[in-house]
């Protein structure tokens, strides 16, 4: 019996309106991540202990400018890349559904790959190591996936398959049997382990100090981690599963990122002590 042991929580998606506008948990998750990721990056920059010898050459100035690029990045790859993704039909018969972003419709994949767009230009035009920066922004990102991934759940959207697990949820837009809260699934594993395992590596094993490493943890643990989660995951209804009644979109995008975050692992220590 599928039957959810665990309420779900009454929180209304919106927090307050103001006329027609609306104060949404969904917008306050990506503002509070961005805002704390902001402030672990000053730090992380900050400290000369965790570089090379002389200190970082990225400053706290060119953090706060980044801010900006970051937000754009983020928000303009992660919608465009959710559209190209997983929702074009829909958005090509009504092309005004690509501005509803308060419903939802973000993808990570595509917000990293408008973050990694607009750390490139950046990096060019401050003449700062490319991969020293990968590895400030990879090493804060879980802050914003953690609240990302709890604003999901707030929003009783991307949840998991039917379960009979104590913990699993009756979610308002999941029909009426419990399903597998995966929005926490990937809070947990992208967000808080993930912070804490690129934490210890940085404090306490000097990773900062070979460009390219926190990166590359970062990239291969959110693909393992996305991975994992899709088999607890209902896929899109839209799309549905893409071969074998398992293999969904989300696994399909996670793969290259594991690829490219096993090399830049491998590589990292041939690029300790050079400018790049």
């Amino acid at each position: 019996m599928l039957l959810s042991l665990m309420a779900f929580p009454d929180i209304d998606p919106v927090i307050f309106s103001i006329g027609p506008l609306q104060i949404r948990w969904y917008g306050l998750a990506y503002v509070t991540g961005i805002l704390l990721g902001w402030r672990y990056a000053r730090m992380l920059v900050g400290n000369a202990r965790l570089w090379p010898e002389g200190g970082s050459r990225i400053s706290a100035l060119d953090i706060d400018d980044f801010l900006v690029w970051a937000t754009i990045g983020i928000v303009a790859g992660g919608r465009i890349g959710y559209i190209l993704f997983y929702d074009f039909a829909a958005v090509a018969a009504n092309p005004l559904r690509a501005l509803e972003i308060w419903n939802g419709g973000m993808s990570f994949h595509g917000g990293l790959l408008g973050t990694l767009a607009a750390m490139v230009l950046f990096a060019r035009k401050r003449a700062i190591p490319l991969f020293s920066l990968f590895d400030v922004v990879c090493a804060v990102v879980p802050v914003g996936l953690f609240f990302g991934r709890v604003a999901n759940f707030i929003n009783s959207e991307l949840w998991g398959k039917l379960s009979d697990a104590p913990w699993a949820f009756v979610f308002p837009t999941g029909g009426p049997f419990a399903r597998h809260p995966t929005q926490l699934y990937e809070a947990a594993l992208e967000g808080l382990l993930l912070l804490a395992a690129l934490a210890w590596l940085i404090y306490r094993r000097d990773a900062l100090k070979m460009p390219g490493l926190v990166s590359g943890v970062f990239v291969s643990g959110y693909a393992l981690s996305r991975i994992f989660v899709e088999f607890f995951r209902e896929p899109d209804a839209h799309l549905g599963y893409l071969a074998g009644g398992w293999l969904t979109m989300g696994m399909v995008l996670s793969l290259p990122m594991l690829a490219v975050g096993i090399w830049a692992i491998a590589t990292a220590r041939s690029r300790a002590g050079s400018p790049a």
